[in-house]
């Protein structure tokens, strides 16, 4: 259970400016090289294909790391008001989110404790006082306590106290819901203070949701991953979409544990800018791309944030449920106007360039070729993130 009364504060700011990060993130923002400084060095390192195709390897981060550490289910955001109720298919799992009237939020297994049957069927946003199941008719407080049975006369012995639903430890993190999927006791060893400080710098836990949509991926979820910890794609990949405006050049990188964050500087970045314009948007000059253990996807773009959750089902098959965020909901036309431009591009360039390049490299990892994927210098932010997940294995 969290308290979450900090994340039901309203935006304060429409932009968030250098001085607004956490020191640690300004201070490796000042390390990011002009683009006429740059220097990107090669690299040799490989990875097997089993890794992305292998039942033993997905068996392994499965009992590893998914069922044993602490991994998100949706994000604070979603859930911004007291009584706010989502449901969440997550890891093969019926979820249910509440944000109850004590300011918790709580996560559930949805399913009724009478047969089973799931108490929320759509993953809309609800405003409820209360979950009544469709099927029976038992009545559930946002809290999860059974507080109303149909003909409870019929039932002998019913003891409502221990008919509650069932509830699974969780924490709030940055402004990401975390759960412990077994239901045994809470474990975020795995996650970064520093991951966390800075998403709260970002806005996340106090954003607006302005869009959310799920994809259902035919490939591996790090063959998802991938693009996002590299940008050896962008100016390929993207290149009739966004790939104009981003530098071919490593990041600067920092680890903490398996959690990576990446900061690039914007075509013709120098590091005066920082001070020349020191009350402007950080996000028209520099890139934030994060991987928060172990699955958690945040890039930064100038009027919004994206995150996505990219949940494991198959060898073969990822769930991402993808959030646009914006420091608060349009107040103005011209802003309406540049969300929805927003969301259309973002979805089709994720949706339409990187999720496609996922399927169509997944089908041809999943014939066996090739026998080892090869990685250059601009994508060794993979190779530091696999190195510290094969820790955890």
């Amino acid at each position: 259970m969290n308290n979450v009364a900090e994340m039901t504060k309203p935006s304060e700011r429409t932009i968030t400016r250098l001085a607004d990060l956490s020191k640690n993130q300004q201070a490796a923002i000042r390390r990011i090289p002009g683009e006429k400084d740059i220097v990107n060095v090669p690299l040799a390192a490989t990875r097997p294909n089993a890794i992305f195709t292998g039942r033993e390897r997905f068996d392994a981060e499965q009992k590893k790391i998914f069922q044993r550490f602490a991994v998100p289910v949706t994000l604070t955001a979603m859930l911004p008001e007291p009584g706010s109720v989502v449901a969440v298919e997550a890891y093969g799992k019926p979820l249910l989110v509440s944000h109850s009237r004590d300011g918790e939020i709580r996560v559930f297994i949805n399913a009724c404790q009478h047969k089973g049957s799931k108490l929320v069927e759509d993953c809309a946003v609800h405003k409820r006082s209360r979950m009544t199941c469709p099927y029976h008719a038992w009545t559930y407080g946002l809290d999860g306590k059974l507080i109303g049975v149909a003909r409870s006369e019929m039932f002998l012995g019913l003891d409502k106290s221990k008919r509650g639903l069932k509830q699974l430890p969780s924490q709030t993190w940055g402004g990401v819901v975390y759960a412990q999927l077994d239901g045994t006791d809470l474990d975020i060893s795995q996650l970064s203070d520093q991951i966390a400080e800075d998403f709260t710098a970002l806005g996340i836990p106090s954003a607006h949701v302005y869009g959310h949509k799920v994809f259902q991926i035919k490939a591996n979820w790090k063959v998802v991953l991938e693009p996002f910890l590299e940008g050896y794609h962008v100016q390929r990949l993207h290149a009739a979409s966004i790939g104009d405006k981003y530098v071919d050049a490593a990041s600067i990188v920092d680890t903490f544990g398996a959690n990576v964050r990446q900061l690039t500087g914007r075509i013709g970045y120098d590091p005066s800018m920082l001070d020349e314009d020191s009350e402007g948007n950080i996000h028209k000059l520099v890139t934030h791309a994060y991987t928060g253990f172990p699955n958690v996807v945040v890039v930064t773009s100038q009027y919004y944030t994206s995150v996505m959750l990219l949940m494991p089902n198959a060898v073969d098959h990822t769930t991402v449920q993808y959030f646009m965020l914006t420091p608060e909901a349009a107040t103005t036309p011209k802003a309406a106007d540049v969300f929805e431009r927003s969301y259309k591009l973002i979805i089709e360039v994720f949706g339409g360039e990187d999720f496609r390049a996922a399927e169509i490299t997944q089908a041809g990892l999943s014939a066996g070729v090739p026998e080892a994927t090869i990685y250059c210098g601009l994508e060794e932010n993979i190779i530091h993130y696999y190195t510290a997940l094969e820790k955890l294995l």
